[in-house]
């Protein structure tokens, strides 16, 4: 799998990064949100949420981006380990945002056996909503410090060239969806984006002026490729003594016995396996790892296989940013020059609703679009699904954040914070009371808050 498929795409983000388009992708993203009030916070989520799609790596696009972004942010007044929490977040997104997923979402279609465009389309509502929190998180984080839009960012200015580079990006990450649709495999879907790459990189004066780039970026890739062989040939080795132990079978029964019959409960024991074995390790290891002994308990409990193994994987990539070992964060902090564990723990904060998704379509598997999810909905249904996970979202962030428009009490994050994971349930006894709980919540917050203002 990792040859004939993943190969391919680590070759293509190499040459995506090198050829410039990664970094006319940044500047272009500072500029289009500099008047926003959270800056170059607001920046640094755009452009790790269009670079992460290209590494597919956590803290390659920290490393990428986060050397631009966390000075910026740090400069506009944000804290050192707020700063470096917003871009551990934003880049580990990355590896959730289609087309060009990281590698773990390559295997997870080879693995199930089903079409990668599948994976593509299951992973747009989540991916989605994560980046929705994050840009809500740095709203409100901005409202606290009572910050005001500007955009006197010393940004580098924007050159002919950058708008031309964007070709490098838009044309071949278009080749792959097309060729998906198309029916090609996953594979040669990035090859032909690779060939057409190839040809688009000398609109790229650099380019012309030194070709070299382009067979330094192929080696760059062969690097990356080499590393993660690495690591999934320790855990083949690892798998392989598992199956012979029979210890995934037994572990899975034993989580059905604790589980009694329950999926909440099954759920839980996944997602804390998936952390722990995720710290310090790629997502793809991880994922691999995890799912081969959780997996059948998931599936026996009633999940379906693609949404067991999406589970599985948002667990993997958020361990990313979860203490006490958090590489994306760690990475960041370096950056930042921030605590190490200050800023996983920021970073835990700003990325709260990454650790609610995966248990929204657990229970909801219709999120997930695709038949192969399991789930069936009308136009009605979805739509309030996706109602749900927008107030989900709104809640949790403010919670986390412990301000709207004004500072929230106590007990109002409390509030918030059990009416948004009630807002999972799939039972409409349950989320439509939490639903109208919420609403009734924000509006007296408004309310309470402008009367605040007028009467000052």
């Amino acid at each position: 799998i990792l040859l004939n498929t993943v190969f391919p795409f680590i070759i293509l983000g190499a040459v995506l990064q090198g050829t410039g388009g990664g970094n006319s992708m940044i500047k272009l993203s500072f500029h289009a949100m500099r008047r926003f009030r959270g800056g170059p916070a607001h920046a640094a989520i755009m452009a790790s949420s269009l670079f992460g799609t290209i590494s597919g790596s956590a803290v390659s696009n920290v490393v990428g981006t986060g050397v631009i972004s966390i000075p910026m942010i740090k400069n506009r007044g944000f804290s050192p380990s707020f700063a470096g929490g917003v871009e551990a977040t934003a880049s580990t997104g990355g590896q959730i945002m289609p087309p060009i997923m990281g590698a773990a979402a390559l295997v997870m279609a080879d693995f199930l056996g089903i079409d990668y465009l599948t994976i593509i389309i299951a992973a747009i509502v989540p991916a989605l909503a994560y980046y929705l929190s994050l840009f809500v998180t740095v709203i409100f984080e901005a409202r606290a410090l009572n910050m005001g839009a500007s955009d006197t960012e010393d940004l580098e200015p924007i050159v002919i060239q950058d708008w031309i580079n964007l070709v490098l990006v838009v044309l071949p990450i278009a080749t792959v969806v097309f060729a998906l649709v198309s029916g090609f495999s996953a594979a040669g879907s990035a090859m032909l984006a690779l060939t057409l790459l190839m040809v688009l990189s000398f609109i790229n004066s650099d380019i012309r002026k030194k070709p070299f780039i382009v067979v330094e970026s192929f080696a760059k890739g062969g690097i990356t490729f080499g590393r993660l062989l690495m690591a999934i040939g320790t855990i083949g080795i690892i798998i392989a003594v598992l199956g012979s132990t029979g210890l995934p079978l037994e572990f899975a029964k034993v989580v059905n016995a604790n589980a009694s019959d329950s999926l909440l409960v099954a759920l839980i024991f996944a997602a804390l396996a998936s952390l722990a074995l995720g710290m310090g390790m790629p997502t793809l290891p991880a994922y691999l790892t995890i799912i081969v002994i959780l997996g059948p308990a998931l599936t026996t409990l009633g999940l379906s296989n693609l949404t067991a193994h999406f589970f599985v994987f948002y667990f993997g990539v958020a361990s990313a940013i979860t203490p006490p070992v958090a590489m994306a964060a760690f990475a960041a902090a370096a950056i930042a020059g921030g605590g190490a564990i200050s800023t996983a723990a920021a970073a835990t904060r700003i990325g709260v609703v990454i650790f609610a998704i995966p248990f929204l379509f657990a229970f909801n598997p219709e999120m997930l679009i695709v038949s192969e999810a399991g789930g069936e909905a009308t136009l009605i249904g979805f739509s309030y699904l996706i109602l749900r996970l927008l107030a989900m979202v709104y809640l949790l962030a403010s919670a986390t954040s412990r301000f709207d428009l004004t500072r929230l009490s106590l007990f109002e994050v409390a509030a918030r914070l059990a009416i948004g994971l009630a807002l999972i349930h799939p039972e409409f006894a349950v989320n439509g009371p939490a639903l109208l709980i919420g609403a009734a919540i924000i509006g007296y917050h408004f309310i309470t808050a402008r009367s605040k203002v007028v009467s000052a």
